[in-house]
């Protein structure tokens, strides 16, 4: 391990100390405010805190082994010492990767819920089907991981399936793990409606947007126009006849969200806002992020919705993401909401990027 990561591992163990004095003062103890905030930074550093006092404990270990094998005379003693020092090693290999892991800069997004957006792109009325199916295949998902979903906005297809359907997911660390979904989903089958039985190739984008407080991105009233009308269900046909469905346009950016499936006009409003201000955190994001090209670097992807990340190949059974090349012959299995082979491949596949520019960037 070398000695900027020894010194920061250092850094967070004096940290840690420092709390812990803190938290047994009676003056914190009477501070609820700033005795939360200790408990949660606390929280935040006792992963790498407790494997940085396992390194250490195994790295004596090493040390003692190390000093018997060179200085005993006792020829068993010096086998044992050996062999004691091969296990130890390995011991301190696997530690020193998992401390890599926990030291690198963490996304602040990654525990939030998200909000997901799902349209049908080339393809007619097959890519709305498609887009139904990536819905579908989202839910599972989310029911397995135990995960809250909540529609936001839909546009039911005539033909089946959603010309654009927005919803939120929410849980533990669902950003985390659902932000690598971002990107053009292409499909490969023979449509229902193909009478000759022709391979057709469809697509549908998705987005997926953390969701964001009133606190981290400043949108003054004086900026919306909030439009109401009657909320209509396929095919436009009226499903109210009170004019509950709402649209929020931000002005500045043009940015627009509308809401019809709320319970009320104002459950419509917040649904809306909650869209609104996660467009437009990501159109400030992007903007930010074309100025600095440099920390894209890190990411798996861009995460636009251009970029084609994944082929659903039907007739073949296969399923295949591009940005990590792997490959799958279980498509079927994974329509079912069985995504965390290929979340799991993308998130090490990250992860590895990022070791390797904190690496360079040490260098």
């Amino acid at each position: 391990m070398n000695i900027k990561t020894i010194e920061a591992l250092n850094a967070i163990e004096k940290r840690v100390n420092s709390i812990d004095l803190k938290l047994q003062d009676e003056n914190s103890m009477n501070d609820i405010k700033l005795l939360t905030e200790l408990n949660k930074e606390r929280s935040s550093l006792q992963d790498i805190f407790d494997r940085y006092i396992e390194y250490k404990k195994i790295k004596n270990d090493y040390d003692e082994a190390s000093y018997i094998l060179k200085n005993e005379k006792d020829n068993e003693m010096k086998q044992l010492a050996k062999s004691e020092i091969q296990d130890l090693e390995n011991k301190l290999e696997l530690v020193e990767k998992e401390i890599e892991l926990l030291l690198l800069p963490k996304d602040p997004n990654d525990d939030k819920n998200v909000v997901f957006e799902i349209r049908g792109a080339a393809g007619g009325d097959e890519a709305n089907i498609f887009a139904g199916d990536l819905f579908r295949l989202y839910t599972r998902y989310a029911e397995k991981n135990n995960w809250k979903i909540e529609v936001l906005e839909e546009s039911e297809s005539t033909a089946g399936g959603f010309s654009q359907i927005s919803f939120m997911l929410k849980g533990n660390n669902v950003y985390s793990k659902m932000k690598y979904e971002s990107g053009s989903h292409r499909v490969q089958r023979i449509p229902k409606t193909e009478s000759k039985g022709r391979i057709q190739t469809s697509t549908a984008t998705v987005a997926v947007l953390p969701e964001i407080s009133e606190l981290e991105i400043d949108i003054k009233l004086a900026d919306l126009r909030i439009d109401t009308y009657r909320a209509s269900g396929a095919g436009g046909q009226h499903i109210n006849t009170t004019d509950s469905a709402v649209r929020i346009t931000h002005v500045p950016t043009g940015i627009v969200a509308s809401s019809q499936d709320g319970r009320s006009q104002h459950d419509n409003k917040d649904k809306a806002m909650t869209m609104l201000r996660a467009r437009v955190y990501e159109a400030e994001l992007e903007k930010k992020q074309e100025q600095e090209a440099s920390q894209r670097k890190q990411a798996v992807g861009t995460g636009a919705r251009s970029e084609k990340i994944r082929t659903y190949n039907y007739p073949q059974n296969r399923i295949t993401d591009h940005r990590i090349n792997l490959t799958l012959s279980k498509l079927d299995y994974v329509m079912e909401g069985n995504l965390d082979e290929i979340i799991d491949g993308l998130i090490k596949n990250n992860q590895k990027e990022l070791i390797a520019q904190h690496l360079n960037d040490e260098n």
